[in-house]
């Protein structure tokens, strides 16, 4: 299922408007907002979506570290995941579900799911060469949503004050 090519269409998809949207949302609201969308539809949809049906439908995920740079990563995969992929894989689908929510949500909340898209990102590249190359396209426009929303998010310091006088006794 993980070469469906339906899913893979959705990552690509989702990847570019990403990539576009961290170009530009440092001036343009609409720009944050597709972000926004693009990382949430890629984590639910393309991430724990996929997931689910791929425990459902009896995957393994048994390969999938074999490409990785590290043989301990393969080793603990196989020893660790593989038997009980139902456990870790499910976790993980929560994990991505969670995160594309977040990313969906705006706000402080949309910051949060950016964090753990990073976080999910700096250790995915262990896992072959494909990884990386994700990686590498994705963390920067990620850091840029990320900035661009911290920048849109007003804090305390910066929200208007009420009129002078008003509450004042």
């Amino acid at each position: 299922m993980e070469n469906n090519p339906l899913f893979i269409g959705l990552w690509i998809v989702c990847g570019v408007a990403t990539v576009v949207a961290a170009a530009l949302a440092h001036r343009s609201r609409t720009a944050l907002v597709v972000g926004r969308g693009a990382v949430g539809v890629l984590f639910i949809v393309g991430g724990a979506l996929l997931h689910v049906i791929n425990l459902v439908s009896g995957a393994t995920y048994s390969g999938f570290a074999d490409p990785a740079f590290f043989p301990w990563v393969t080793t603990t995969w196989q020893l660790v995941v593989v038997p009980d992929a139902v456990v870790f894989i499910g976790l993980l689908a929560l994990f991505e579900a969670v995160v594309g929510v977040l990313a969906i949500s705006g706000g402080r909340a949309t910051q949060i799911g950016y964090a753990g898209v990073i976080a999910f990102y700096l250790l995915l590249w262990l896992f072959g060469w494909m990884e990386l190359v994700w990686v590498l396209v994705l963390i920067v426009p990620m850091l840029l949503l990320l900035r661009a929303e911290r920048r849109a998010v007003p804090t305390r310091s910066t929200a208007p004050s009420a009129a002078p006088g008003v509450g004042a006794q």
